[in-house]
């Protein structure tokens, strides 16, 4: 078989997207030169990786908003993953991007994120000193320590829309760009639908003005969004002011009803001081750590090793490392 196939794609895109967008024949590359696929362009292969690394495996475990949620239709941190995806497609279709790029950022984007979410993370960046984001800790992950330290070698273009999809500078490409609005697009209104199941709060809590703007149901809102975006971007992807300005306000009800209510978040000390402890165990005892990490630490320092291990855990693997570190065996019967 020739590349012809892949050729192929690539001239595909010439004739479908529009000139903005990224085209897979003019990737800056990876950091480690490949020989290009027979089949697939260079971000459709980043996608694969991606959906083949044990780190997008693990997300299914990961928290979203809801610690250890005993019904099955909460959302974890993969599910947000696949829903971003969705979304961030839904609009470089339209808008005549690139979808492949779209969707590898989409599928990357959370990689790095830790055990029991944003307390997670808040708990890693209080105890290192270097600090800890999880967007960063996304693109160490397939740079350093997916494949036991080989790294995806993912293109540059994939790698900055990862970086870049929560804070900071925008990605370079608007591919990148749609998967950061896609983002707050996806948790702002999945975060409402879990709240409405766990009876925290009701659809009709939220005040009726952002109702009648942004929609009367969760569905409604994100089509409502996603068109807002379409219809408002050109050469930087973006809601409209007034959309915006709902947006926002929606997040600080969310953070009044449902980020800070103790019926969602009384658990999350008890998570934080679980890893602090874990923390603080490997710290002293970094040969106890897998060997890829005792490597790690070696080449990087011992701090930096026992933040990657951990961010790497799923929220179950975690109380697992917990338990057999710090609760008698007889008291786990």
């Amino acid at each position: 078989m020739d590349n012809s196939i892949r050729l192929l794609s690539e001239k595909n895109e010439k004739y479908i997207l529009c000139d903005k967008a990224c085209f897979s024949s003019n990737s800056r590359g990876r950091a480690k030169t490949e020989e290009p696929d027979l089949v697939r362009t260079c971000f459709q292969r980043d996608r694969d990786r991606i959906i083949h690394s044990q780190s997008f495996r693990r997300l299914k475990h990961k928290t979203q908003v809801f610690l250890a949620p005993s019904g099955d239709h909460y959302r974890t941190r993969l599910t947000h993953t696949l829903e971003v995806s969705q979304i961030a497609r839904t609009i470089a279709r339209a808008l005549q991007l690139n979808e492949d790029l779209t969707e590898a950022i989409a599928l990357g984007h959370d990689l790095g994120h830790t055990p029991f979410g944003h307390a997670g993370e808040r708990a890693l960046d209080k105890l290192c000193s270097c600090g800890f984001k999880h967007y960063e800790q996304s693109v160490r992950t397939v740079e350093r320590l997916e494949k036991c330290g080989q790294g995806l070698n993912l293109t540059d273009e994939v790698k900055n829309g990862i970086l870049c999809h929560t804070k900071g500078p925008e990605a370079y490409t608007l591919e990148g760009q749609i998967i950061r609005i896609a983002d707050k697009i996806a948790y702002i209104n999945h975060d409402i639908d879990d709240a409405i199941r766990a009876s925290v709060m009701n659809e009709e809590d939220i005040p009726l003005s952002l109702r009648m703007q942004l929609g009367m149901s969760k569905s409604e809102r994100i089509n409502n969004m996603v068109i807002d975006v379409i219809n408002n971007s050109d050469d930087k992807i973006r809601m409209s002011d007034d959309f915006y300005t709902g947006f926002i306000d929606l997040h600080d009800f969310m953070f009044t009803a449902v980020y800070t209510n103790p019926i969602c978040k009384g658990e999350e000390s008890k998570a934080v001081d679980m890893l602090e402890r874990i923390y603080s165990y490997y710290s002293r005892h970094i040969e106890d750590m897998p060997e890829e990490f005792v490597s790690i630490a070696e080449k990087d320092g011992e701090e930096r090793a026992v933040c990657d291990y951990i961010a790497g855990m799923s929220d179950n693997y975690a109380l697992k490392i917990f338990n057999n570190l710090f609760v008698p065996m007889f008291w786990l019967d």
